[in-house]
């Protein structure tokens, strides 16, 4: 039976912080858009309050949370225990993206520990915090992390980093826009 919250309990931060992976959905707006899911991993969530979050965005195969949260703001992350008691957390919200050569991005960025290839941090006040039984989620153990992502974004120079992520994420799947340029270039 599922049960909403109004604030991430000590409960409920203790499991989210237990999780290994999690993750993320957003939509656009037009009903012919795509939802998006993605699974993330590493250290890169923390809880700011008792409704608000962060993750960072390392960047990937898309920009379509950045495209989606600069076109309506709604996502929902999910925690799965894959060990231990069963048990599913949604949190629902409305999120912002603060990208890399954005003001404010380094004193967001220094929330977490330093990983080569912070595309942005996304911001997210909560509006759902929902847990429920998790009783057909399968038993997983855990057995490490994955570096290649931190790899691949660790071995370009700082310069061609940086312009790999504008031209590869201009925009989502459905045409809205990604990472903007700065004005100034």
């Amino acid at each position: 039976m599922a049960k909403t919250h109004e604030e991430i309990t000590p409960k409920l931060a203790a499991f989210i912080e237990k999780q290994k992976m999690f993750f993320v959905a957003s939509a656009p707006l037009s009903a012919d858009g795509h939802v998006n899911m993605s699974p993330k991993g590493y250290d890169s969530f923390r809880i700011l309050g008792p409704n608000k979050i962060a993750y960072l965005d390392l960047g990937g195969s898309g920009v379509e949370t950045i495209s989606h949260l600069r076109e309506n703001g709604r996502i929902t992350f999910m925690f799965c225990a894959f060990e231990g008691a069963p048990n599913i957390v949604r949190l629902y919200g409305k999120g912002t993206a603060t990208g890399f050569d954005d003001p404010g991005f380094a004193e967001l960025a220094a929330l977490f520990d330093h990983m080569p290839g912070i595309r942005s941090v996304i911001v997210v006040e909560l509006d759902r915090i929902q847990d429920s039984c998790g009783f057909s989620i399968p038993f997983y153990e855990y057995k490490e992390e994955r570096d290649q992502l931190l790899r691949a974004h660790a071995h370009l120079p700082e310069d061609q980093w940086r312009e790999r992520r504008y031209g590869r994420n201009e925009q989502s799947v459905d045409g809205l826009p990604g990472l903007l340029r700065p004005e100034s270039e």
